[in-house]
């Protein structure tokens, strides 16, 4: 379950980065996590998707905060408090500065990510705990292609895509950076379908996902899937997975703050 909460914000072009015309500050999306447990779907944490606004002595940035925390009763089985941060473009959503800070059981890792879009280049500081728990960081310097994004700005920006034009079969790809190292998520349109959701029944845009350089997600195009209503806000309301250690959902539980 390490990676569990990082392969679920995956699960929500690479050339040009789109104007924003979906994502508002103050925009706060509420989830339940749930994983197959004996075979039973099992609501095991919230995840929070969540917009502020940071500004700087050089300017004004649109903050996206993802964070996830396993239900009290499940914390002396698997404590899970991950955070993800990235900060970007108010208008293109370009990332200028990624976070990640993961604390699951034992294990803990930090990442930070500097983006400079000129050099096509991501300064990154890497903090790991050993095996004997003393905390060490390892900085590096990392060549990226043209529109590479963290995971964080490539689920807001997916969002922001005119999906409205696409027809069923259409795929795109998106390069992210994760753990240092680029991947290619495909995104496949599916179609359009009607869902019952928390915040109503919604008619929604069917995305297949896929992993095109990593073994993470497992299963068919059917295993792996994104709900993202058909309408200007495009809000993520379903979401499932399969990878190498089960399945699990994602389930809207509350919206607010929209910007349409």
């Amino acid at each position: 379950m390490k990676q569990l909460f990082g392969i679920a914000l995956l699960l929500f072009s690479s050339m040009q980065f789109a104007q924003n015309t979906t994502i508002a500050v103050g925009e706060k999306l509420t989830f339940t996590a749930s994983y197959n447990m004996s075979g039973l779907m099992t609501d095991i944490a919230q995840v929070t998707m969540e917009t502020g606004q940071v500004k700087t002595s050089k300017a004004t940035l649109l903050h996206l905060k993802c964070t996830a925390a396993t239900f009290t009763k499940w914390d002396n089985f698997f404590k899970i408090r991950d955070l993800y941060e990235s900060y970007v473009s108010p208008t293109s959503l370009a990332p200028y500065l990624y976070k990640r800070d993961i604390n699951e059981g034992s294990y803990y890792k930090f990442m930070q990510y500097t983006f400079s879009h000129k050099t096509n280049s991501v300064k990154s500081l890497m903090r790991k705990k050993n095996g004997k728990g003393v905390i060490y960081d390892v900085n590096s310097n990392v060549q990226i292609n043209v529109g590479t994004k963290d995971i964080v700005s490539t689920i807001y920006h997916i969002r922001n895509l005119d999906i409205h034009k696409a027809m069923p079969g259409d795929v795109q790809n998106f390069k992210v950076i994760f753990d240092n190292k680029e991947l290619i998520i495909g995104v496949k349109y599916v179609g359009k379908e009607t869902i019952q959701t928390a915040i109503g029944k919604r008619e929604c845009y069917k995305l297949a996902l896929s992993l095109k350089n990593n073994a993470v997600l497992k299963g068919s195009s059917n295993d792996n899937l994104l709900y993202l209503t058909a309408d200007a806000n495009k809000v993520p309301v379903y979401a499932k997975f399969k990878i190498p250690v089960g399945n699990g959902e994602l389930k809207i539980k509350s919206a607010t703050g929209l910007k349409n």
